[in-house]
């Protein structure tokens, strides 16, 4: 079954084993990570180091998107809630789709491991602040929120573009998927599916962030992933819960927009 959003990533524990420390960074919280972890991370740092320094943006996420490909799918890893304490979660040894985001932005802004706790911290949290009640619940938030991790270009697109207002964490029967946060007047733009065409397409650059729109009240996505153009065509890089799946795949790009209401596409900065 597919993440209905960040917002439903809030009340899990992780899998722990003792584990090494990463320094704390900016002043927020350390981090207890397991040694797969720390050794996926400096194996990423070192694959970014060894890149030209001329690579973009794009092919910087491509590559270090791509060394997760067959990670496992882990549902629901980040920990906290109104009511438990925020805990600063590293684990790369699962990912679910939106904390598999997280580290492929803070490992293309970073050159050591002290730079990827801060990263990930500024990448995760509005105002880099581990705090439930900064945590950036929604895809739209990384266009929103400080630090903007990305601009939304999906208006750019097509002048089919469709923009409507959300209420952000208000449900349809008046309740709240995330009690103790506020509800978030935002307009939403997305592209219906069936304005996904090859004129689209061809904007679209390898790196770009994909949500998959939903027409659920009070979400904006219900899954994100991230566009690649490969040699035998674009695909959708996601962390798959799928049974089929349920780890990090590569998804016919075109075939997945056909599955969903439409999709709204974030450029990273």
């Amino acid at each position: 079954m597919r993440i209905i959003a960040r917002v439903l990533l809030v009340l899990s524990a992780l899998i722990g084993v003792a584990a090494p420390t990463l320094p704390a960074a900016l002043g927020a919280p350390s981090a207890n990570i397991d040694d797969v972890s720390v050794a996926k991370i400096d194996e990423l740092l070192a694959l970014r180091a060894a890149t030209p320094g001329a690579r973009s943006k794009g092919e910087l996420i491509e590559l270090l998107s791509g060394r997760f490909l067959g990670t496992p799918y882990g549902a629901d890893m980040l920990v906290g809630s109104a009511n438990q304490p925020e805990q600063l979660v590293i684990d790369l040894r699962r990912v679910d789709c939106f904390t598999y985001l997280d580290y492929v932005e803070a490992l293309s802004r970073s050159t050591d491991r002290d730079q990827f706790v801060a990263n990930l911290i500024e990448t995760r949290y509005t105002d880099g602040r581990v705090d439930f009640r900064q945590r950036k619940h929604f895809f739209s938030d990384w266009s929103h929120t400080g630090r903007i991790a990305a601009t939304d270009i999906t208006a750019l697109l097509s002048p089919a573009a469709v923009t409507v207002t959300k209420h952000l964490n208000a449900k349809a029967d008046g309740g709240q998927y995330l009690p103790g946060l506020p509800v978030v007047d935002r307009d939403i733009t997305y592209l219906p599916s069936a304005a996904v065409d090859d004129t689209v397409i061809a904007q679209l650059r390898t790196g770009d962030y994909i949500g998959a729109y939903t027409d659920q009240p009070g979400l904006d996505v219900t899954h994100v992933g991230i566009f690649v153009m490969t040699p035998n065509g674009p695909v959708f890089r996601n962390a798959s819960s799928l049974a089929t799946n349920n780890k990090v795949v590569d998804s016919p790009f075109t075939d997945y927009v056909r599955s969903t209401p439409g999709i709204t596409v974030l450029r990273p900065q």
